[in-house]
């Protein structure tokens, strides 16, 4: 049974909650039917009818903005814009998840990545592109972060032919500088969400 169906059937002593992951990515034709589970809380599949929620769902959708979502979809909703951790959080978080890794080397790695999300790019890194880079950092053995290696390793954080051009050479090494320098960054607050 697939999960929007377990949505609806389930859930007897507690809403069933069902996440809908970057449904930007989705065609439009599943905001259809997700259209009619969110007015209605039930969805009609043509070999099984109608088939009626037991308990409205909770359900929570999540979109990278990679295309605009339906406005008649967007007004079921309730919207919440969750920005990218602190520099504190994004290190806490790196380590927490790679514990192996070097202090120092997460904490440049972090401030890297700070820096390039400030950059004008196509598409800003997120924390799980962070946390890929600095396994592979670890695995090659960094103790701290060198512009050679950032050079061989930026495609895990850049996914576009202009921004890695827009990157590399001189400015990897300026905002390595800034990475590297004594108190890079001073201890900020995270950032409130954007709604």
């Amino acid at each position: 049974e697939r999960p929007l169906l377990r949505a609806l059937r389930g859930g007897r002593e507690r809403p069933p909650v069902l996440l809908i992951d970057e449904l930007d990515r989705a065609d439009e034709e599943f905001e259809g039917y997700l259209l009619e589970l969110l007015s209605d809380f039930q969805i009609t599949i043509p070999e099984l009818g109608a088939i009626k929620a037991e308990a409205p769902p909770v359900v929570v959708i999540t979109s990278n903005r990679t295309r605009e979502l339906h406005d008649a979809l967007k007004r079921r909703c309730v919207y919440a814009w969750i920005d990218y951790p602190s520099f504190e959080k994004e290190l806490r978080i790196i380590t927490t998840k790679l514990p192996d890794a070097p202090a120092t080397l997460a904490e440049q790695a972090t401030r890297f990545i700070q820096e390039l999300r400030e950059a004008d790019l196509y598409k800003v890194t997120g924390v799980s592109e962070t946390l890929d880079w600095v396994a592979a950092l670890v695995a090659l053995d960094r103790q701290e972060l060198d512009a050679a290696t950032i050079e061989r390793t930026l495609g895990m954080v850049l996914k576009t032919q202009e921004d890695m051009q827009s990157i590399r050479g001189e400015r990897i090494q300026q905002m390595l500088n800034r990475a590297k320098a004594p108190g890079a960054r001073a201890a900020t607050p995270d950032a409130p969400a954007r709604g």
